[in-house]
């Protein structure tokens, strides 16, 4: 087994308390020969470290084919001074492969007394959002605007690893520390992409929201609401997105949604039919206190269809029950409408509901809170 140790000058780009302790955080990356931890090996291990007021990075290195069980051995032993284990993509690959290797050699490792920040799964419900080719560490990177000297994948490492192993010279071993040690290097590099997810899971401030008009090729007037909204977070990177609800922009602390707006007649359809009449000529339903006093042959029992008053004003499309009263077109239509009005925005909680949902991202907010509520096998942030 091979140990390096070295200082070096970590890059202050993310408040690391929000991982962790300081002293308590270890960023770690594995070099492995293959992707199955019960028939591959594990070749190298390297971790970046805060210590007597220096950033460190040690690197463990099997030598020859017998070293592999050192290596696990010096990183747990090492790993035990540590409570938040740092990673990419270490919750699906790194963490099972080094506790399979374990059990192939009688060793444990209990993983529940760490809180395990995973990098990669934070960022992967946003891919995308931030147009990313793949949620590789080195597609981050070059996201980010961060270039390595290293050009060569895990995968094809193997081969240089095996040829190490044959011949011994020092080019190819330094290969396969070099990538290593910028994957280690690396990931605090790439920590500002959290700040992506911490801007759209954060609370937004309303700051400006105007009604825009444009004459299509037609003469027809399609009315918009523009909302710049402005949040305590700042991304790295400008991005720029669009769904089937809307458009937006991110820059610095400040997003500008741009949604359409329907200018017409909708209807709002009361819940509990049984207690209204249907009035046929002039197409809406009363409540039967009120209906009792219309002529017989003017009214008839409501249904669900047609237990609805009429609305003329400007809406706003919505998540169903965000705002109420919730509008429709007909009785099965899917799409929600609300009426609006610049005050309804000044509810933060439901401005931030607003946007969350126009950008499709209610869904991964729900699912982020029922993991953290629910019982896990590890704790992971």
């Amino acid at each position: 087994m091979i140990t390096e140790k070295h200082n070096f000058t970590f890059q202050d780009t993310y408040p690391l308390e929000r991982l962790g302790a300081l002293e308590k955080l270890l960023f770690f990356d594995i070099e492995t020969t293959g992707f199955s931890g019960e028939y591959s090996r594990l070749y190298l291990v390297g971790c970046v470290f805060f210590h007597q007021d220096t950033w460190q990075l040690i690197q463990w290195f099997a030598d020859s084919s017998e070293s592999e069980q050192d290596i696990l051995k010096a990183f747990l032993e090492f790993a035990r001074n540590f409570s938040v284990l740092v990673h990419y993509n270490g919750d699906r690959f790194d963490i099972p492969f080094i506790q399979k290797r374990c059990r192939f050699y009688g060793m444990e490792w209990d993983v529940s007394e760490y809180v395990s920040v995973d990098i990669y799964k934070k960022i992967q419900p946003y891919r995308k959002f931030l147009s990313l080719d793949s949620l590789k560490q080195k597609s981050i990177e070059h996201f980010l605007g961060i270039f390595r000297q290293d050009m060569y994948s895990g995968g094809e490492l193997v081969w240089v690893y095996s040829h190490y192993l044959a011949v011994r010279e020092s080019r190819f071993y330094d290969m396969l520390m070099l990538h290593n040690r910028e994957d280690l290097e690396g990931m605090p590099l790439i920590l500002p992409i959290l700040y992506y997810p911490d801007f759209l899971e954060g609370d937004f401030v309303l700051a400006d929201q105007q009604v825009l008009t444009r004459t299509d090729i037609f003469g027809e007037q399609d009315l918009s609401l523009r909302l710049t909204v402005t949040s305590r977070e700042s991304v790295p990177v400008p991005v720029e997105w669009n769904t089937c609800r809307g458009d937006f922009q991110v820059h610095d602390n400040t997003l500008v949604l741009t949604v359409p707006l329907f200018q017409g007649t909708l209807k709002y359809f009361y819940p509990d039919y049984k207690d209204y009449y249907y009035l046929p000529y002039e197409d809406r339903a009363i409540h039967k206190s009120v209906g009792t006093f219309v002529e017989r042959q003017a009214r008839r029992q409501a249904t669900a269809k047609t237990c609805y008053t009429h609305k003329t004003a400007l809406f706003l499309s919505q998540e169903e029950g965000l705002w109420t009263p919730s509008f429709r077109s007909e009785y099965k239509d899917k799409q929600h409408y609300a009426e609006y009005v610049p005050e309804m925005f000044q509810d933060r909680e439901k401005l931030t509901g607003y946007l969350l949902w126009v950008m499709e991202f209610r869904s991964i907010m729900q699912e982020k809170t029922e993991s953290r509520d629910g019982p896990e096998r590890r704790k992971t942030v």
